[in-house]
């Protein structure tokens, strides 16, 4: 059924004339009058009785009028849920402890009157959360994505550079170290747990280990960070890597040590996907704040080589 005949339908019968209706609705009454025409044939009733005042409601048409109504309101209803900036922006933040989430609670703190829903999802890869992108499952996700693999209909922006940094117990020989290179960690064990095959960070870190040489791996369990954390504590050759936006807490007595990386400072590279020509206003807003608003970027930056830089 045309929805712009039933809009034309209860035009004409508001105003009880074709002309008036068409003045209304912007168009010529020969196309009210065709509309009205094909809206007869299409339910095979008459709705409207001409008269030489203008028109007025058959039977029928008094039935079918509160329907049209309906239908129009669901269509106008429909249409709202998914006008730009009606409905929250959906951004996918990888981790709500990592630096993409971080970012985008600091927008919303300087935005409170935005509408936003921050989620995780629950895909392994950027392949993945793209995909997602372009079903409309989230709006925008931060993945570490080459160029190369950007599909069309995807827009990506690298808005969010992470310097890496070390993170140790007390005991640890590079505890009261004001900072490191990347090449001083080689000998050292590096324990990321829950790093996966055939993930960005997965290719990322593989990357930094082959680069300077590095002992990182993701043996044994994944208990979660609290378990993470207590075995840093109690470990003298222990370390891992967390980026400097991310944010962990421990209890007091664990005495854990952030230490930068320099010579050069790796970073992980945020790069903010979504759909090619999205309007909504919120995503501009965000992609505004992150622009401006962002981390400064190390001037002895590392990534990968298929990083685009």
């Amino acid at each position: 059924m045309d929805v712009e005949a039933l809009r034309t339908f209860v035009a004409v019968a508001k105003t009880g004339q074709f002309q008036a209706a068409a003045d209304e609705l912007g168009v010529s009454q020969q196309a009210v009058s065709k509309r009205i025409a094909a809206l007869e044939r299409h339910i095979e009733v008459t709705l409207l009785v001409r008269t030489s005042r203008g028109s007025r409601l058959s039977l029928d048409g008094q039935v079918f009028l509160p329907h049209a109504k309906k239908v129009l309101a669901a269509v106008e209803h429909a249409e709202q849920a998914v006008r730009p900036g009606s409905r929250p922006l959906r951004v996918d933040v990888l981790n709500r402890r990592i630096a993409p989430a971080q970012a985008v609670y600091r927008f919303y703190r300087s935005h409170p009157e935005t509408d936003l829903d921050a989620i995780t999802l629950s895909t392994e890869n950027a392949a993945q959360a793209v995909q997602a992108v372009l079903e409309g499952t989230v709006d925008a996700s931060f993945r570490a994505l080459p160029g190369d693999q950007v599909p069309a209909g995807i827009s990506a922006e690298r808005l969010l550079d992470s310097p890496l940094e070390l993170l140790v117990g007390p005991g640890h020989p590079l505890a009261d170290a004001p900072w490191v290179s990347p090449a001083e960690l080689g000998g050292h064990r590096v324990w990321i747990p829950g790093i996966k095959p055939d993930t960005e960070w997965g290719a990322f870190y593989q990357a930094l280990s082959e680069t300077f040489g590095l002992n990182i791996d993701a043996l044994g369990p994944n208990f979660g960070d609290e378990a993470l954390m207590d075995a840093l504590a109690d470990s003298t050759s222990l370390a891992t890597l967390v980026g400097s936006g991310d944010r962990y807490l421990w209890p007091q007595a664990h005495d854990l040590r952030r230490i930068p990386l320099h010579d050069p400072t790796p970073v992980y590279p945020h790069v903010l996907l979504f759909r090619s020509g999205d309007q909504h206003p919120v995503l501009a807003a965000l992609r505004d704040h992150l622009r401006v608003a962002g981390p400064r970027t190390p001037h002895d930056v590392w990534v990968p080589g298929w990083v685009d830089r």
